[in-house]
């Protein structure tokens, strides 16, 4: 469909955008709508966000999609936050309704859908999660999985003070099941992730700009545990092949995107969105992509 001057406009704001398959996989929703909308990137940091929010707010948009390093920093340019993405504390989508900006957080859903779906037989009520990351995909994906009832979640990173107050937000918003692992202090990081039934990567790392990168040694994990990757390109990072090669069931952050975006393409359009036509571009690109 042509672009003309009644398409509505929606574009995903953050940096790197390269590994991205958004784009592709939310206009091909479009079409099989017959929607007259367009998704496209725009890459921008924290420093010019609210120059660039403030842009679209005057535009023909129906809204915009956040991804990392931005989906805390929106939260500053927003009208209203919807209430589970302000427990959350972290946005990915923004719709734009009489020049209201109204944040909401698809993320998690699409998170928690992808795993009912891959793993079925995982009763929340009795699994530990490791969350490795404490950015916004890990504030999302730790956020649904307490307000679901999980029982407990560890979460390690990097950056220790944003575990700090990931743990903090988690405890108080939801339910006291959060607790924080220094990754320095490696007994205590080998025993809790010996206690646990699933291990996420929330850090980035693999992704095409680290793709020989792993946030965890292979010899932490082990035989029987889920272990998940929010990236999805490449399908199978460094991550989740030394997780195969130590007897673990792997998950990649593929119907994470597909659910996600799924939810987000009702928020903005008020339409169901059809979800195999998505599936089915996601998959073309990956079979390509492999192909090459």
């Amino acid at each position: 469909m042509p672009v003309n001057i009644n398409t509505k406009m929606i574009t995903l704001l953050g940096k790197p955008l390269s590994q991205s398959y958004a784009a592709r996989m939310q206009n091909a929703a479009y079409r099989a709508m017959g929607s007259d909308m367009l998704y496209f990137y725009t890459e921008v940091e924290n420093d010019y966000l609210g120059d660039v929010i403030n842009g679209l707010r005057h535009m023909n948009f129906a809204g915009f999609a956040v991804t990392k390093p931005n989906k805390v920093e929106v939260l500053k340019y927003v009208d209203e936050i919807d209430p589970l993405c302000e427990k959350m504390q972290a946005s990915n989508t923004v719709v734009i309704k009489e020049g209201k900006l109204i944040a909401y957080n698809t993320d998690g859903l699409g998170f928690y859908r992808s795993l009912k779906e891959e793993a079925p037989d995982l009763n929340l009520s009795e699994a530990t999660f490791f969350c490795l990351g404490a950015g916004g995909s890990a504030r999302a994906i730790c956020s649904v999985l307490a307000y679901n009832g999980a029982k407990k979640i560890y979460i390690g990173s990097r950056t220790l003070s944003k575990v700090e107050q990931l743990v903090h937000d988690i405890n108080q918003n939801f339910s006291p099941i959060a607790e924080i692992v220094d990754l320095s202090d490696t007994k205590r990081l080998k025993e809790k992730l010996a206690q646990s039934d699933v291990v996420m990567n929330n850090t980035g790392l693999g992704m095409p700009s680290s793709v020989d990168e792993t946030p965890i040694d292979k010899e932490y994990l082990k035989q029987g545990q889920l272990c998940f990757d929010a990236i999805y390109n490449p399908s199978k990072t460094r991550f989740l092949i030394e997780a195969e090669q130590m007897g673990c069931k792997v998950l990649n952050g593929l119907g994470m995107s597909l659910y996600q975006g799924a939810e987000q393409i009702e928020l903005w359009s008020g339409k169901p969105a059809p979800i195999e036509a998505m599936r089915q571009e996601l998959f073309d690109i990956l079979s390509h992509k492999e192909e090459v």
